[in-house]
């Protein structure tokens, strides 16, 4: 029998992210300046982000260096384990095996640190002495604030209405980080104002949490822009997850048929996955890979792949990723984390390339594999990577039909400890499934910029 937890010593923490633009068999569609419609470049910016972040924005090269004193702060949480999920399997029935790289051992409590280390780092290097950001379900925000403080950075956070409503516990854990959170929309900002003007009552977006922050960041000179997903070097920061997990499951002498993981941004699913697709496309494996996402939020399997603005006001930099519109709110689902109208960029275009498959589900088929799996497992799983879950449990009982012996591998990305008011819900039977209609999508890609082909 596989062990059930499979460790890594200190030592082999990996020392370089991995960069999957080097290895894709077509370069991603550019960044556009929302004005002149041209590539944007470093100086479009540096007014948000220090030159390191830029750099790693844009490069090709297949691995960049963790500065050491990233990976000093890494280690208190990093090598983060492996576990092979027996009690599930055995709940299931099923001749699948399960393994999740589990991402809840973090001081934040999710993987989001693995970017916001850094992000602290280059940030605190150039000089700034302040960051901004938003946060859906809040832990990014939590990451940051955590961050900030190994680094001496001021935090000032917009957390999405809805969330910080349904979430108070994250506002408490960021103020002891020494962060500072607003609301959003908030009446601090002219971009929430305007929309506080429209909808008084408004649950807020990432969209509208990420022109607020922008808003504030790019009125000062001593204050930078953090963002938690989406972006390039995000992604690349977060790949240590998937290059600790591959040394792992060589220790346990397998091999992934399937590989799950949540999408909202995509810094989850990428930072699990690009290491294995670099192996895919170097012929070492063969994997299936699959991001699952909300269907009350479905970027991939129902938005358009089109060019947009990042957030609600347009202040950002056009991208091209499947999207709902920046107009977009989402309906007030638990994953918080999940409710962004657009894909990162990079996940986008290995979709279009085929290089990967997504699927969407309903908030109580994740909440079910979720209790089932607090249940057998005895971790309560964050409502984001619960998506992943339901995934991996629908796998697992068609290995159960089939009889195949897949090897499935997934990124438990957080704990659910300050969830509960939401398992609270699920278990009382108050929860609502929410879907997107055809309808909807139309409705919120109706006003995407235009852009010439």
């Amino acid at each position: 029998m596989t062990a059930t937890k499979i460790m890594l010593d200190e030592d082999e923490l990996p020392r370089r992210w991995y960069n999957v633009m080097a290895d894709l068999p077509a370069p991603p569609p550019p960044v556009l300046h929302p004005g002149t419609l041209e590539p944007v470049g470093p100086q479009d910016l540096a007014p948000l982000f220090p030159a390191a972040l830029i750099e790693q924005e844009v490069t090709r090269e297949r691995y960049v260096d963790i500065p050491d004193e990233v990976l000093e702060v890494y280690r208190l949480w990093r090598p983060s384990p492996l576990y092979r999920a027996h009690r599930l399997e055995k709940a299931l029935g099923t001749p699948a095996k399960i393994f999740y790289k589990y991402e809840g051992v973090s001081p934040a409590g999710s993987h989001k640190p693995n970017t916001a280390v850094p992000q602290a780092y280059y940030n605190a290097a150039a000089g700034i002495r302040r960051l901004t950001t938003e946060t859906g379900a809040g832990q990014w925000g939590t990451a940051l604030a955590f961050a900030g403080a190994q680094f001496g950075l001021d935090v000032e956070i917009w957390q999405v209405r809805a969330s910080y409503d349904q979430k108070p516990y994250r506002k408490m854990m960021i103020e002891t980080f020494g962060g500072t959170i607003h609301p959003s929309p908030s009446d601090r900002t002219e971009a929430g104002r305007r929309v506080l003007a429209a909808d008084p009552g408004s649950p807020g977006s990432l969209g509208i949490a990420i022109s607020e922050a922008v808003e504030v960041a790019a009125g000062r000179a001593d204050t930078n822009y953090a963002l938690g997903s989406v972006l390039n070097h995000v992604l690349l920061h977060q790949t240590v997850i998937g290059e600790e997990a591959l040394l792992q499951l060589a220790k346990a002498g397998v091999a992934p048929d399937l590989i799950v993981g949540c999408t909202g941004g995509g810094s989850n699913f990428a930072g699990l996955a690009f290491p294995f697709l670099r192996e895919k496309l170097q012929g070492r494996m063969a994997p299936v890979i699959r991001a699952v996402e909300p269907a009350a939020c479905p970027s991939l399997t129902k938005g358009v792949y089109a060019y947009d603005f990042g957030d609600t006001a347009g202040m950002t930099p056009l991208m091209k990723m499947h999207t709902l519109g920046h107009d977009f709110i989402p309906d007030p689902i638990h994953a918080g984390g999940l409710r962004y109208h657009g894909m990162a960029p990079l996940v986008s275009h290995v979709y279009e390339l085929g290089l990967i498959e997504a699927v969407a589900k309903t908030q109580q088929e994740c909440f079910e594999a979720g209790v089932r799996f607090a249940r057998t497992e005895g971790i309560i799983p964050a409502p984001e990577p619960t998506h992943a879950l339901a995934a991996c449990v629908e796998e697992a009982l068609r290995c159960k039909e089939t009889g195949e012996p897949k090897v499935i591998l997934t990124a438990l990305c957080g704990h659910g400890h300050l969830d509960l008011p939401a398992y609270g819900r699920f278990l009382a039977g108050q929860m609502q499934d929410r879907e997107l209609s055809a309808e909807a999508v139309a409705a919120a890609t109706a006003a995407l910029p235009r852009v010439p082909a």
